[in-house]
C-alpha cells in the first residue's frame, strides 16, 4: 500500500493492518524454511511495509 492511502487511515485501522502483515511475513517464513517460497523478494517488501506503518503510528501519538 501507497504512503499516501496509509497516512489517510486511522490508528486503529494502521494497527490492524500492522496485524495482518506480521502474519502475512509469518506465513512468508514457513514457505521459505519449507522451500516452497519462490518470491523472496516478498519478505523485504512486507518488513519494509511494516516499518512505514509503524513510522506513521509513531508520527500520530
Amino acid at each position: 500500500m501507497e504512503l499516501k492511502e496509509l497516512r489517510t487511515k486511522s490508528a486503529q485501522d494502521l494497527t490492524a493492518h500492522v496485524g495482518e502483515l506480521r502474519n502475512e511475513q509469518f506465513k512468508l517464513r514457513m514457505q521459505k524454511g519449507s522451500g516452497q517460497l519462490t518470491q523472496t523478494h516478498e519478505i523485504k517488501r512486507v518488513r519494509r511495509e511494516i516499518a512505514t506503518v509503524k513510522m506513521l503510528l509513531g508520527q500520530m501519538k
